[in-house]
């Protein structure tokens, strides 16, 4: 199969993408080089060879999902830059549609 530039125009569409000119005929070139590279791994004899499901044979090791105290209220406000009695506070950033604007 070969990449035409008809072929590259309807991947454009489908993309929403636009290829003039040199542009068009780079992707164009890039295309057929991939589908070249493609057939040339359809060369290869796989038969009996496992489909490659995992890259590593390594498993995850997880810790149990506890819940602990690492940090006290009093230790997390101490920087904060405004805070009420036991709460950061912040700038307001939405606005109540009943305020207007």
């Amino acid at each position: 199969m070969e990449i035409t530039d008809k072929t590259v125009d309807e991947l454009a569409h489908l993309a929403r993408l636009q290829f003039e000119g040199e542009e068009k005929e780079r992707i164009r070139h890039d295309l057929n080089r991939i589908l070249g590279f493609m057939e040339k791994l359809n060369e290869l004899d796989t038969e009996g060879v496992e489909p490659l499901i995992y890259l590593s044979e390594e498993l995850n090791v997880l810790r149990n999902d506890e819940s602990r105290q690492t940090i006290t209220q009093q230790q997390a406000l101490k920087n904060a830059p405004q805070r009420d009695s036991d709460y950061f506070k912040v700038p307001k950033v939405l606005k109540n549609p009943s305020e207007g604007k």
